[in-house]
């Protein structure tokens, strides 16, 4: 024990000794990998989860080294082998470079948004102020990439997703943004590191008791972002046969459809607890002793609430037809928005009247 101690002291040391910026560096390239690794487990799981509420097995083939233990374990990775080494056809008469340029334009936002969420007390890539702003701003920037595909693949197919897309993606984001605003009433600040050190005391002091119509309008708006069931018409293979990807394979598929689709999954269900369920605050705050070790905040607890929310991502789609597109806009533009701003009246009267969150 004590050698090891010895060496975790070294690795502290020469840590600290690196300059800033590769420190900074280390830490993204982590984060990232982090990222993509959590997005193939999540094809599994998704794959798993529902095969088990439909009474199927799932995935249970592809193993490790030939294990028994681990059938299945290794299918993501077989997908991304094969992913990789599939020929990408870029169609004769399309826009070449815009074609090959749309895949990025959805792929970076996904992973740059991360900069700025907070995992533990201590540990965040960019503690800046104005982070609810920058994570708003960039998720919205997904959309050009999706536009772009569709009307760069020169195809009718490809471009009827990205305008259905699009039309979705812009009535579900104006009801995230009335719900962050809600937010920002509650907590007083941009910063999301702030935001999470203002729901401290108990479960009861979290932002979903007070603004729970705004977390349920987020997380369905979430869904609609994401274009997952019941909301992924984009995609509709009855209607369009695959929407605006339909003319993309191999490597520039998987980073126009599936990186980014469950990298926002997985980031929705952050943001879903940083914002309304005290991200890395323990749900035993408040209830047992503050020196206790289970009423301590730490990444774990943000790591728990991030799997329910990807669960319930997944429940939902195991669960739910997809929608016509018009009862698509219909909630959007007719439900989720006006109770949006409903919801954020009856905050400025609490606000006036002191209760709640305003109560100090």
């Amino acid at each position: 024990m004590q050698w090891i101690a010895a060496q975790w002291q070294s690795l502290v040391g020469l840590w600290a000794a690196l300059p800033y910026f590769v420190q900074v560096t280390v830490q993204i390239v982590i984060v990232m990998m982090t990222v993509i690794i959590a997005v193939a487990i999540l094809t599994l799981a998704e794959r798993k989860v529902i095969g088990w509420m439909q009474l199927r097995l799932g995935p249970n083939r592809v193993t490790f080294f030939g294990l028994r233990l681990l059938r299945g374990w290794a299918q993501p990775f077989a997908d991304v082998i094969k992913l990789l080494l599939k020929e990408i056809i870029v169609p004769d008469r399309s826009s070449r470079f815009l074609f090959l340029l749309a895949p990025l334009l959805v792929l970076v936002p996904a992973l740059a948004t991360w900069a700025v969420v907070p995992f533990s007390p201590e540990f965040v890539l960019a503690d800046v102020d104005a982070g609810l702003l920058y994570v708003l701003s960039l998720t919205s920037l997904g959309i050009y990439g999706i536009i772009l595909a569709g009307w760069a693949s020169n195809s009718k197919y490809a471009f009827l997703g990205a305008m259905r897309s699009a039309a979705q993606m812009v009535a579900y984001e104006i009801a995230m943004g009335f719900a962050l605003v809600g937010v920002l009433m509650a907590a007083g600040s941009l910063n999301l590191g702030e935001i999470v050190r203002t729901q401290q005391g108990s479960p009861l002091a979290w932002n979903w008791l007070w603004l729970f119509p705004l977390f349920i309008v987020y997380f369905i708006s979430g869904l609609a972002e994401t274009n997952r069931a019941p909301f992924d018409v984009a995609e509709g293979e009855s209607e369009i046969v695959a929407g605006f990807h339909v003319e993309y394979s191999g490597a520039a598929f998987a980073t126009l459809f599936a990186l980014p689709e469950y990298a926002n999954m997985i980031l929705i269900s952050t943001l879903t607890s940083v914002l309304f369920f005290g991200g890395w605050l323990s749900p035993f705050q408040g209830i047992l002793p503050d020196d206790s070790l289970l009423a301590q905040g730490s990444f774990f607890w943000l790591f728990l609430k991030i799997c329910f929310f990807l669960f319930v991502f997944l429940w939902v789609r195991a669960t739910f037809p997809r929608y016509r597109y018009d009862q698509i806009m219909r909630l959007g533009w007719k439900v989720l928005i006006p109770v949006t701003l409903l919801w954020i009246a009856v905050e400025g009267v609490l606000a006036w009247l002191r209760i709640g969150p305003w109560a100090a």
